[in-house]
């Protein structure tokens, strides 16, 4: 089976941009170049193709979001060698416009017979976290997917970090103005009760005043009153 049948096979119905695993192994591709593979597919995260007899990569789309290749395991069948043919390191120049390639496998393509293969590779895809299940300190992946899962799993972990301080900013914001409402309440609250006692005080010392003036009349009238009764005891026998 070709390789563009086989992609349209894969799709099931589905558009290209709805892809995230396409697995097009022991496909045919003419002339050892991909074909069927285009840039609508921008959503693909792993992409594999074991067996398929390429020549070059040429032809490979920029996927925005792959992070792992497979171009491994040549095998041979029916005497035929079917397996990839990349020879050479610049054979994978077109890879490095994959930005986001955690993964790559060459296992058993003739590229991988090359002097100093890993370190070439790294230094060409510096994107790379491992080739053939190995980082560039000759480490084991444990399990590759797990590990480029690992590193999406971090950057959403420091993206879960960056919301909480920026919910803990907001949250603080919002209480110290909050504090702020409470301390203007109570100046307001304490402010209209010293208006209310100085009006007490007003008040009360109007009526001390109408107290006093109404006091002072009283005397006055008293006294008038005591006056004619003096005069007329004060009278001289002699006018009798």
């Amino acid at each position: 089976m070709d390789m563009k049948r086989r992609i349209h096979l894969e799709l099931r119905n589905r558009t290209p941009a709805a892809v995230r695993e396409l697995v097009l192994d022991n496909c045919k591709s003419n002339d050892g170049k991909i074909e069927g593979l285009t840039a609508e597919f921008v959503n693909l995260e792993f992409l594999s193709l074991i067996n398929v007899g390429l020549i070059s990569v040429l032809n490979l789309p920029k996927l925005p979001k792959l992070k792992k290749l497979e171009l491994s395991d040549k095998t041979i069948c029916g005497g035929l060698d079917i397996g990839s043919k990349l020879k050479d390191i610049s054979t994978l120049e077109p890879l490095k416009k994959l930005e986001c390639l955690k993964s790559l496998d060459l296992f058993n393509c003739e590229v991988t017979n090359l002097n100093d293969y890993q370190e070439s590779v790294f230094k060409l895809l510096p994107q790379l976290t491992y080739l053939d299940g190995y980082d560039r300190e000759d480490r084991e992946a444990p399990d590759s997917d797990a590990e480029v899962d690992g590193a999406d799993e971090e950057e959403d972990d420091e993206e879960g970090e960056d919301e909480d301080k920026e919910e803990d900013e907001d949250g603080e914001e919002e209480e110290f103005d909050d504090e702020e409402d409470d301390d203007e309440e109570e100046d307001v609250e304490g402010e209209e009760d010293e208006d209310e006692v100085s009006g007490e005080e007003e008040e009360f010392g109007h009526d001390g005043e109408v107290d006093e003036d109404e006091d002072e009349d009283e005397d006055e009238d008293e006294e008038e009153e005591e006056k004619p009764k003096n005069s007329s005891c004060d009278i001289p026998p002699s006018s009798i």
